[in-house]
């Protein structure tokens, strides 16, 4: 034991013993100090940042509503010019020899929107079709039929007649945000129903020039050919839009897709099931957007406006008063932001409601009244 003490030292035993008797002592001290200290050491609680480590359940939830569209065009094949020389077909006896048709193929996505079998599509998914099939998730497939469309947001509304029809869950994309996580569901190249996950890059797109109505939801989900017409829901399976576009220079996904935002997918649906076309107000006007420096040296807060160019007779605008060169400023309870807002805003119009205009003519600010009327079918 003396040897012992003698390789370690009486310091280092003294110090064991002066913290046992420390630590009998004075044992809810020595706790509390260790709890502090570990406090900075406990793991960071990360629910408030951290998203969900898979969206399993969004894709259960909405992929069952989601179909593969497929088409087929007949086209007619050209035929030899010699087929058409007389001395060719008296010679020959083939004067009523058939033209030749061969079929093109193309796909699509589209959603089940109600239990009885209306769908929603991009228009230019079936334009043009002489035959339409869907597939669905659990592999059943049927011939549609084209109920209508809507040229001027490439919609189409189509109807199958099958049982067990799973609609989608419809979402608010209204209060879809820049960042949050959306999902395209849909059938890329033709490969089968997939999934691609990404962000809301951006809302309210317009001046695109894809569509006569653009409000698009912009997205970095891959969109490839075949997605159009797909779903883009949310983190928890809703629908907040339908793939409708993408804007590169490839023909193939780089991170720039656009979607139709759900709701007014819905109404275009809605109506056309309804009216057999979509209802939209009309002011009967042309106008063109005021240049931001004009619309300054006009006095105009905010600084702008749309300066109208010519009127329909007979059109709401020219009952209520309007004339070419007045600058409307205010529709409604709405500021005047640029062009395609403005047809938005009208266009949301019901046929009949009173809309009050703030316009400015010679220098002059002025309110005018307005009925709405029905707006031309573009079809």
């Amino acid at each position: 034991m003396y040897k012992i003490l003698r390789y370690i030292g009486w310091p280092v035993v003294t110090g064991l013993l002066a913290a046992a008797v420390i630590w009998l002592l004075f044992p809810q001290e020595l706790n509390n100090h260790s709890s502090m200290e570990t406090v900075g050491l406990s793991p960071k609680n990360n629910n408030e940042w951290s998203g969900p480590a898979s969206y399993a359940s969004a894709v259960r939830r909405a992929s069952p509503s989601v179909v593969n569209i497929y088409t087929q065009k007949k086209l007619e094949k050209p035929r030899h010019p010699l087929l058409d020389d007389p001395f060719f077909q008296r010679f020959f006896n083939r004067r009523d020899l058939p033209q030749q048709q061969r079929m093109q193929s193309s796909l699509g996505s589209g959603v089940i929107i109600t239990t009885d079998g209306y769908i929603l599509t991009n228009n230019h998914v079936v334009d043009g079709a002489d035959e339409i099939v869907v597939q669905l998730q659990d592999g059943r497939e049927a011939m549609v039929k084209v109920v209508g469309r809507d040229l001027e947001t490439d919609l189409a509304v189509l109807k199958v007649d099958l049982d067990q029809l799973i609609p989608i869950s419809l979402g608010d994309p209204n209060q879809a945000e820049v960042g949050d996580v959306v999902l395209a569901i849909g059938n890329p190249f033709g490969v089968g129903q997939s999934v691609s996950q990404g962000i809301v890059s951006a809302t309210g797109r317009n001046g695109l020039g894809l569509n006569t109505f653009e409000n698009f939801i912009q997205t970095d989900a891959a969109i490839n050919p075949g997605n159009s017409g797909g779903a883009l829901v949310d983190a928890y399976g809703n629908l907040i839009g339908i793939n409708s576009a993408i804007l590169d220079r490839t023909g193939y996904s780089v991170g720039i897709g656009f979607a139709i935002p759900g709701n007014t997918a819905i109404k275009v649906l809605e109506d056309i099931v309804e009216h057999g076309r979509v209802i939209r107000g009309w002011l009967g006007v042309e106008a063109s957007q005021l240049k931001r420096q004009a619309a300054i040296q006009l006095d105009l807060d905010p600084p702008s406006g749309l300066v109208i160019t010519n009127i329909y007779q007979g059109s709401p605008a020219h009952l209520a008063g309007l004339l070419p060169g007045d600058v409307i400023t205010r529709i409604n309870d709405y500021w005047v932001i640029d062009n395609d807002h403005s047809m938005n805003l009208i266009a949301g119009l019901s046929p009949g409601d009173s809309v009050k205009l703030e316009i400015l003519r010679n220098g002059e600010k002025s309110t005018m009244m307005a009925v709405a009327g029905i707006r031309p079918n573009a079809n």
